[in-house]
């Protein structure tokens, strides 16, 4: 499975990590993904979908 979100792409982020004394090694943000049922169509599909996404409601949530 992919760390990546269904609707918008949001997919990890690579970086750095800079301790105090500027030792560097490597590190990854990754996306806060919920898997949601959601209503694609007239079909419910369960999606990776980052979190940004829930609170405009930008998907359409399935009843249970």
């Amino acid at each position: 499975m992919a760390k990546m979100c269904e609707v918008c792409g949001k997919a990890p982020v690579f970086g750095n990590r800079v301790s105090h004394a500027h030792n560097v090694s490597s590190r990854r943000w990754l996306p806060n993904l919920q898997r949601v049922r959601v209503m694609v169509g007239a079909a419910v599909k369960r999606m990776n979908v980052c979190n940004p996404m829930h609170p405009h409601w930008q998907i359409a949530k399935a009843a249970r």
